[in-house]
């Protein structure tokens, strides 16, 4: 038997990662072109800028971190030495990139500075990504990463960029989200329909859930993301968060139905689109089935406690950098045991998530 050693993602299905990767920026393709059209120029810098950076940055690290032995830099220039460079590269460390930079603008809002959205793309890729090693070594998703820094550090310009609309959108102030922050029965701004459609503000990705839905049947379609993590993401915040709309229903007696109030938690932020793009990362993720569920479980969970317990009104890219961390944790307690499902494994599960549950009950 000869043992062959590769970098992550594992594929364990007929699938190589080259075409993996194709398949996500095709699924990404919709979110991308209607956040283009709806947001103009204002969109389309923050593309431009994401991806030239995050693809320049990983190209040249790449190169430096694979750089032929013995060989002088002045050798680059030589046809020889240029091509014994580039027989490091392949396909995907382009793609990669990409993926990164489509993900880190589709959850930025269009209109943000131009500095701001430089600064991201290059910790994102540069601190979360190539200082680990690149492509397949990193613990931490680069787009997530990225946009959480310039969330803590530039705070303000994301807020200017939130505060300015687009003109067919009839503002009442705030994302739809934020509007409903510390009263979940405030769903008047906004027509649920049009947080179906993408006609509300917010990020530039997590818009359109009709979208999102397209792209998502497509990556499922062709095996190219983990059902698994998606699914107990979106489920476990689907569970809490009608959990905590509840708790709200009783603790106000004017309150809207509960089912709207429902509905308008899982239409609006990043929810979706991050069950869908961004939580399937197979680098990032543990390896295993059950793993997977209680990755995705844990980060819907976190996101939940964020939304309606925290000072934020979004967490999703927050609980998807905090579970990032327990992935490896996750593998090693997976570590010799078969990988398939356990009703003790899944009763654990249950009553952490009614554990969740509990908390934020009672906290509302």
């Amino acid at each position: 038997m000869k043992l062959v050693p590769q970098s992550s993602p594992y594929i364990r299905k007929n699938v190589s990662v080259k075409r993996m990767m194709l398949d996500v920026i095709i699924a990404l393709m919709p979110v991308t072109l209607f956040a283009m059209i709806q947001n103009g120029w204002s969109g389309i810098y923050v593309f431009l800028i994401s991806i030239f950076t995050m693809v320049f940055i990983e190209l040249l690290c790449h190169m430096m971190i694979h750089w032929p032995e013995g060989m002088k830099i002045k050798e680059l220039f030589s046809k020889e030495g240029f091509l014994r460079v580039k027989s490091n590269f392949t396909i995907n460390n382009i793609t990669a990139p990409v993926i990164s930079a489509l993900i880190y603008s589709l959850i930025m809002p269009a209109g943000v500075s131009p500095y701001v959205a430089l600064i991201g793309a290059v910790f994102g890729i540069l601190v979360a990504k190539m200082i680990f090693g690149g492509l397949g070594s990193n613990i931490f998703n680069p787009a997530a990463c990225g946009r959480m820094f310039v969330g803590v550090c530039f705070g303000s310009a994301l807020s200017d960029a939130y505060k300015t609309q687009p003109t067919y959108i009839e503002s009442v102030g705030a994302t739809p989200l934020g509007l409903v922050k510390g009263d979940l029965s405030n769903i008047g701004g906004y027509n649920l329909l049009d947080c179906f459609l993408g006609n509300v503000p917010g990020s530039m990705g997590e818009v359109s859930i009709i979208l999102i839905l397209i792209g998502a049947i497509y990556l499922f379609m062709r095996h190219s993301a983990d059902l698994r993590s998606a699914l107990s993401y979106f489920l476990s915040f689907a569970v809490i968060s009608f959990v905590a709309v509840f708790a709200f229903y009783f603790k106000k007696s004017n309150a809207t139905d509960i089912f709207s109030m429902w509905l308008y938690q899982l239409l609006t932020g990043g929810v979706l689109f991050a069950a869908v793009f961004m939580i399937t990362d197979p680098v990032t993720s543990p390896t295993t089935k059950f793993g997977r569920v209680v990755f995705g479980t844990m980060a819907g969970s976190i996101t939940a406690l964020i939304r309606f317990l925290g000072a934020y009104p979004e967490g999703a890219a927050f609980s998807i950098l905090i579970v990032n961390m327990f992935a490896p944790c996750i593998d090693y307690f997976m570590r010799g045991k078969p990988n398939t499902y356990t009703w003790k494994q899944v009763l654990g599960l249950g009553i952490c998530l009614v554990v969740v549950c509990g908390i934020v009950a009672l906290a509302i």
